[in-house]
């Protein structure tokens, strides 16, 4: 169930909508949480946070678990609401969905087509999934 606070609703039993899941010692995650999202039963459309598949328009979306890993499609810096400088991105998970999160570090050190694990699927105060870089970027200094 979508909150206009932007905050987001635990799984709950036949829910296609729960987003975060704690993570439990038994799958190997006890650190960390993980991000559900639904895939088309139809098609097999990966999607993020939707009642209807954004290709076929079908409503019978199964909940899987997502791996944890992806890549950087978009970062930008925000100053406002905050006493320091963080930044916002927008990661593509390699099962195919889009998600909104942060990425840890310096705010100007993260860029497209870096990659990037899961950490934890809620920050304690902004309430959104936080990524760490997988390895350092390689980057051709010109």
């Amino acid at each position: 169930m979508y909150h206009p606070s932007g905050n987001v609703a635990r799984l709950t039993a036949g829910s296609a909508t729960g987003l975060l899941d704690p993570g439990s010692p038994d799958r190997g995650r006890a650190d960390t949480d993980a991000v559900l999202f639904q895939r088309c039963t139809w098609c097999g459309t990966a999607t993020y946070h939707r009642l209807l598949c954004p290709v076929c328009q079908g409503s019978d979306l199964r909940t899987e678990r997502s791996e944890g890993t992806g890549t950087v499609r978009h970062s930008t810096v925000v100053h406002r609401n905050t006493p320091a400088a963080r930044n916002v991105s927008l990661i593509e998970m390699a099962e195919g969905f889009v998600i909104r999160g942060r990425v840890m570090g310096p705010p100007i050190g993260i860029h497209s087509g870096d990659r990037v694990r899961l950490s934890t699927a809620k920050d304690p105060v902004r309430g959104e999934p936080v990524f760490q870089l997988v390895d350092e970027p390689y980057r051709a200094w010109s």
